[in-house]
């Protein structure tokens, strides 16, 4: 939420708001949603030459160019290979969707046929 609080309190009103210490949180989003906060997307950027596709996992705005500057790359995705390959640090992706990044179509595939890395099991444990 670092880049909410910074948005938060270049904003004036906003700021207003902080300072009275009169609305919670909630509403404070809800008005900065309201003014047009950017909506962020887990969606494929195009890397790679013509005719051979090869694509990041990219945090990005919601309405950047396809290739535009991303916040943040957070996996690989080749379809050229076989099978396949995909390399998605998915613990990135969950601090991002936890923050209120939305899941392309495609994005949202690729991680259902990852399958979820089990918890670590204790070495103590005999």
């Amino acid at each position: 939420m670092v880049g909410l609080d910074r948005h938060l309190h270049r904003s004036r009103s906003a700021f207003l708001l902080i300072a009275a210490g009169q609305l919670d949180r909630l509403s404070q989003i809800i008005s900065l949603l309201k003014r047009g906060f950017p909506v962020l997307m887990i969606r494929l950027a195009r890397v790679g030459a013509r005719k051979q596709p090869h694509y990041r996992v990219v945090v990005i705005e919601k309405d950047r160019a396809r290739n535009g500057r991303s916040i943040e790359v957070v996996g690989i995705y080749n379809p050229r290979t076989t099978p396949a390959t995909v390399d998605i640090k998915r613990d990135r992706v969950d601090y991002w969707t936890g923050n209120g990044a939305q899941l392309s179509e495609r994005v949202g595939k690729l991680l259902a046929n990852i399958p979820v890395a089990a918890p670590a099991e204790s070495a103590t444990a005999a």
